[in-house]
């Protein structure tokens, strides 16, 4: 294992965050603050308690996760495709450094930054409604795995897109929706049944409700199907990266 070149790489990527600090940090914290203050402190103090919590403090989770999921994905997906786009990449896969280290240089360093930023909102929102963790190793725990799992799915997409519209394309389109139909800003144990089966088959549902559970120890479905569901998702994206240096797709023309 090349220590030294994994440590190039995550260093380079982490150093792009301070000299992209309001697009990286400071733009999500106050888009995601705007959250708090419209749905938290306007909107909340009309909406009666869920399952027992402030509806302030039950949309905390699911902001925090909205935000990793697209910061993830965005953050990984833009550093490996500047270097495709600018050929650098060929540098970097013909030097003496094996894919594994490449992929944990590009997805450790965006997993870094978003788990950060989960923290920083989580820091935020203290300030506007009152917070319990009541499981914070499970917590953390949660964060870690989606933020890994989901800065994987963004370097899958920054292999395969071939222009800078088609990095925004899944973010916008498909991870933003699925966050807000899937329990973010309220329970799907509200809705009708069948839209309540219909809702199961989005999966973020299962990475808020587990996430969600961590604080006040219940979400919509199990934590134990929510852990598997989130491991589930790293082992498939593991899976397609290796297919994806196993035939040199996007990378080798």
């Amino acid at each position: 294992m090349n220590r030294y070149a994994m440590a190039a790489i995550y260093t380079f990527e982490m150093a792009r965050t301070r000299r992209t600090l309001m697009q990286s940090v400071i733009s999500p914290v106050l888009s995601t603050t705007l959250y708090f203050i419209v749905f938290g402190a306007a909107i909340g103090t009309r909406i009666p308690e869920i399952d027992g919590v402030s509806y302030g403090a039950y949309i905390v989770p699911g902001l925090i996760m909205l935000s990793l999921l697209t910061q993830s994905v965005s953050n990984a997906s833009f550093g490996i495709y500047f270097p495709r786009f600018t050929g650098t990449i060929y540098e970097l896969l013909s030097a003496p450094v094996s894919y594994l280290e490449i992929v944990i240089g590009y997805a450790g360093a965006a997993a870094t930054k978003s788990a950060l930023l989960g923290l920083i909102i989580l820091a935020t929102a203290a300030l506007f409604v009152p917070l319990h963790i009541a499981h914070p190793v499970w917590m953390l725990l949660f964060l870690a795995l989606t933020a890994i799992t989901f800065s994987l799915l963004g370097f899958i997409i920054g292999i395969w897109a071939d222009g800078f519209e088609k990095l925004q394309m899944v973010p916008l389109l498909f991870l933003t929706p699925l966050a807000f139909l899937g329990g973010t800003f309220y329970s799907i144990n509200m809705l009708p049944p069948f839209w309540r089966t219909v809702t199961l088959f989005n999966p973020v549902v299962y990475l808020v409700s587990g996430f969600r559970w961590s604080f006040y120890g219940q979400g919509d479905v199990s934590v134990a199907i929510s852990l598997a569901m989130t491991l589930g998702f790293l082992v498939l994206f593991v899976a397609m990266i290796a297919w994806i240096f196993r035939t040199g797709y996007r990378l080798k023309t």
